[in-house]
């Protein structure tokens, strides 16, 4: 290992967060609760498009109670000293601004463990009051975002390198002036009609990809002395591209989602003039308008006037595990924060996202029927067409993954045969010869011998997020439209599949297609009962064995991160008495990860699940 975790902030001289706005608002965040006397459902139907409701169960209201990035972080400090600072700045925002991670207000650092998170101000199941920086990604936060510094800054796309509006004042379109900084929304308002009583201001920005993509794209850290790690291609071809890590805009950027398209040929109206379908921004699909009747932003207006019209602040991704293990663990109303419904409404709007993201298809190829005496066989197509704006899967690479899971059944429902087999008692996916596993596995590039990406030690896969350095595959399914190349450089090799193809729409289009087939085939033993079903799943996992575990022996390996506790001896608010406590938080979640309340990260399956039969 680098370093020894418990060093003081001063110990590295790396600015990993140099730009955007820094620590010392001179208006501090709002907390959530301050905007949910107004805009938290409490009856009927409302915390069912009630901002504050829907957001209350997201990643992004627990972004700091997610056990899996707490664990993640141990590892990223203990591989580069201090670039917890890096990570903390998306997860904990406030926190973060407000001086209470490396960077203390004024200059200088907070002391031991900012980088750890130890100098936070809260705890896990604290409700999202003052000073609380476990309230993670908060409304206050977003809704100051500007699309460019005070200064006329240029706006940035990752790395959370953002610009908050931090004005003294907010005069709004009617005249009315406001202490502090405006609430900036995708709305404007005709005086006196649904409008807030509080400074706000219209902002396109609110509706544009471009926000989302602050965060979303993530990159090696933009240290204040260059990029921490540069892109190493196949073959060992070093670049001066920072190391792309995750990319979930610059996919959708990439992609027809991104453009304005003719909706269809003919046009429309005594004009015929073609009718425009609108770009799919992010928050089309994850932040879906509400057709609730009595659908309203604020306990203030009047029922429906804003159906049809009321993004629903569920941020619906695909995770349902860690929203479950929150859910009982800090927030099940006994000594939680009591939002347990919060987080079921997340989990279903996560089912249902998707359920939305592929389509499976399968046919026959050939088949020669088993019979009482003689084994048969039976090859099989499967076809997965992504669905979603973006890679499927997309985001955070470590550990996540998709894959095919397709049988071949007898008339009594019996499997006979099998690929891409996950046993949920064990947590171990098969990876047969014929598994199809879509994923991106980032490495580290090591000259050799052999030369090679790097993505295993001593038989084991190896997850380090911070120093990775190059991409050993990436054969994730593409969105429509995508086009890799196009994002300057003529080798795409920030976005492009890696030791993977897919085949262009037309050639020389540079457009990839947005599906993948996968051929099958499988010995029917003898006997077995026809006709024969082919049944064939896309199953995704947030979290493999093979990271929880790495997470683990990781933490343990000397110098071992200390039990959380101890390693924030001193911090506000310690010794916690939930969470951790005397774990540490990889050993915390490998005790979460077992036990049987919450499945060791159980798969989810993603579309449909097709069925072709034999006719005998």
């Amino acid at each position: 290992m680098l370093a020894c975790l418990v060093l003081s902030n001063a110990a590295w001289a790396i600015d990993f967060t140099p730009h955007g706005t820094q620590p010392g608002l001179a208006w501090g965040m709002e907390e959530p609760m301050a905007c949910s006397s107004c805009h938290r459902g409490f009856s009927g139907n409302d915390p069912n498009f009630m901002p504050h409701s829907t957001w209350g169960g997201s990643m992004m209201a627990n972004a700091m109670r997610d056990p899996l990035f707490w664990a993640a972080l141990d590892i990223a400090n203990k591989d580069y000293p201090g670039v917890g600072d890096f990570c903390l700045r998306c997860h904990t925002p406030p926190g973060w601004l407000a001086g209470r991670v490396v960077k203390a207000i004024g200059g200088g650092s907070t002391g031991p463990g900012g980088a750890s998170g130890c100098q936070l101000n809260g705890d896990y199941d604290d409700n999202d009051g003052k000073s609380n920086d476990y309230a993670g990604v908060t409304c206050h936060f977003c809704h100051r975002m500007m699309p460019t510094g005070p200064a006329g800054q240029p706006g940035m796309i990752g790395n959370a390198n953002i610009w908050i509006d931090d004005s003294s004042t907010c005069t709004n379109p009617s005249g009315d002036t406001f202490g502090g900084p405006c609430r900036r929304g995708p709305y404007g308002y005709t005086s006196g009609f649904l409008e807030p009583p509080h400074g706000w201001v219209a902002s396109p920005y609110h509706q544009d990809s471009k926000l989302c993509g602050t965060c979303h794209d993530v990159t090696t850290p933009d240290t204040d002395e260059g990029p921490l790690k540069t892109l190493v291609l196949e073959g060992g071809v070093a670049t001066t591209r920072p190391m792309p890590l995750e990319r979930t805009y610059s996919e959708w950027n990439n992609s027809l989602f991104s453009e304005t398209i003719f909706r269809d040929g003919m046009g429309e109206g005594p004009d015929l003039v073609p009718a425009i379908a609108k770009a799919q921004q992010c928050q089309n699909c994850h932040m879906r308008s509400s057709d609730d009747p009595e659908a309203k932003a604020c306990n203030q207006n009047p029922d429906g006037s804003r159906t049809g019209n009321l993004p629903v602040h569920e941020f619906a991704g695909a995770n349902t595990w860690i929203p479950s293990i929150i859910k009982t663990e800090y927030a099940n109303g006994v000594t939680g924060f009591d939002r347990e419904a919060d987080f079921d409404r997340t989990i279903a709007s996560a089912r249902a996202m998707l359920e939305s993201s592929a389509s499976v298809e399968t046919s026959i190829l050939a088949y020669s029927p088993p019979t009482a005496g003689s084994a048969g066989s039976i090859s099989v197509r499967v076809k997965v067409t992504n669905l979603s704006g973006h890679k499927l899967p997309t985001g955070y690479a470590e550990g996540r993954r998709m894959w095919l899971n397709v049988k071949a059944l007898s008339a009594t429902d019996a499997v006979v045969a099998e690929s891409a087999a996950y046993d949920g008692t064990t947590g171990v996916l098969t990876e047969d010869a014929q598994a199809k596993v879509y994923e991106v596995l980032q490495g580290i590039w090591t000259s050799g011998p052999p030369a090679e990406c790097k993505i295993e030690e001593a038989g084991k896969k190896q997850f380090h997020f911070v120093l990775n350095n190059c991409v050993r595959k990436d054969n994730r399914i593409p969105p429509l439209g995508f086009h890799p190349a196009a994002d300057g450089d003529p080798n795409g090799d920030e976005i492009r599949p890696v030791a993977y193809t897919y085949p262009e729409v037309s050639p020389g289009s540079g457009v990839l297609v947005n599906y993948d087939s996968a051929d099958y085939t499988f010995v029917l033993p003898a006997g077995t009962a026809r006709p024969i079903k082919i049944e064939a799943g896309l199953k995704f996992q947030i979290a493999s064995k093979d990271y929880i575990e790495f997470l683990k022996d990781e933490s343990a390996e000397a110098p071992a991160v200390p039990a959380e506790n101890t390693l924030c001896t001193g911090g506000p608010g310690r010794p916690f008495n939930i969470g951790p406590q005397s774990l540490s938080r990889a050993d915390y979640l490998f005790q979460l990860w077992n036990n049987p309340a919450y499945g060791k990260s159980p798969p989810e399956t993603a579309g449909n699940v097709a069925t072709v039969s034999t006719p005998n």
